[in-house]
Order: structure tokens, then sequence, then C-alpha cells
């Protein structure tokens, strides 16, 4: 993956309201806002072509983003996009500002590994029931991972697998466990056995098909 997508140029937009971001749209712009670290919010303009293209890869909204806005480049994390109802078209963006020395909150995708080679799963009739696709983490803005990954390789049946469970990289805390209670160690996943027909069932409805069938007496 290039390093290209974590990088887009933006301009300061002084034409504001609906009227304007319309026109912005329509000359393949994208209308947006930066905030945070304490300073004023600013409204920017980007490629829609370069931006879409970028959207397109999960490591984009949990990757700190460098913005070149004229001379300065600004750390920042997407912390909202609003798309169309059912054209591939973003419409507005909102760039939260990072600071190298603040730790940050954000969420993070979950990468199930080996579900497929996981001899409950494989060999015994399981499944995997996710209960969660990503976790909130909270880190330096350095330390923050695109993923984090949850091995199932080794997953029985009727076993879950909870947030303390997690193998989280150097730096990387969750913030539902930094609540302090067990109550906040959520089920991750969960594999179950898979439900099939039941044979006796079977049997019977074909005994009974069968009786049906048979000349009476």
């Amino acid at each position: 993956m290039s390093d290209g997508i974590f990088t887009l140029d933006a301009e300061i937009r002084t034409d504001l309201g609906k009227g304007a971001s319309r026109r912005l749209r329509h000359a393949g712009k994208v209308p947006a806002v930066l905030y945070g670290a304490g300073k004023e919010a600013v409204s920017l303009t980007l490629n829609h072509n370069k931006l879409f293209q970028a959207q397109g890869f999960e490591a984009f909204y949990s990757h700190v983003l460098t913005l070149n806005i004229g001379k300065e480049k600004v750390e920042v994390l997407v912390k909202d996009m609003q798309r169309h109802a059912f054209k591939p078209v973003v419409m507005h963006l909102d760039f939260l500002r990072v600071d190298a020395k603040v730790a940050l909150q954000t969420n993070v995708p979950l990468h199930f590994i080996n579900e497929e080679k996981a001899e409950s799963i494989k060999l015994n009739g399981g499944h995997a029931e996710h209960h969660m696709v990503d976790v909130e983490v909270s880190c330096l803005p350095g330390d923050l991972p695109e993923y984090i990954e949850v091995d199932l390789i080794n997953i029985e049946l009727d076993q879950t697998i909870h947030l303390t469970d997690l193998v989280l990289p150097k730096g990387v805390s969750l913030v539902e466990l930094n609540k302090g209670d067990d109550n906040h160690d959520l089920a991750v996943v969960t594999v179950k056995l898979s439900k099939g027909p039941k044979v006796e069932d079977e049997d019977a409805a074909e005994g009974d098909a069968a009786a049906e069938a048979a000349p009476a007496e």
C-alpha cells in the first residue's frame, strides 16, 4: 500500500454555505472542516478523485493522515465522513488535528485470522459469531495500529474471546477496559456449533411418507 494515500492536499475555503458546497462538488471538490487541538476550526476543500481513491482503503480510517495546507503539514484523523445516499460520492469530511505528544482515542478495525483453519470450525462443525468488528483504542499517534488481529486458531467450541484476550501493540490500550470494571470486558467472538437438520426428524418424515405411499391392506 502506498503511503501516498495517507497524504492529501487541501486548500482553505472562504466561500461557505450550502450553495458554495454544491458548487464545489460540481467542480470535483469536497468540502471539509479541520478542528481540534485547541485551535479554531478551518474550512477546507480537497480533490474528490484523490480522496475517493484513498477512502477505499480500510487503513484510511484508522491511520494518522497528513494534510498539506499550503506550506503547512497537519497530522489528522478522519472523525466523520458523509457519503451520497446512492452515488459513489463523498459529500463532506471532518478532520481532527492530532498532537504527537497527546494520546488520542479512535476506533481500529479487528482482523480475524485463521478462522478457516481452527479445528473447532473446520472439523467440529462450529462457526464464528462476531460480536464486534472494531475496538476503540487509546494511544499516542505514533503508536496507532492500522488494525488488531484476533487469532482463532486455538479457539474451541463454545469458547468466547473477550477484550482482555486481545494482544495489543505496545503503548495501546482499550478504552472500554480503561473504565476499570469487569462488566466492560466485552465479548469479541464466540465459536458455536452450527445448527444442522435433526436426523431423527428427517427419518421420521421419511417414515411417514413411506407409510402414506404404502397400499392399505
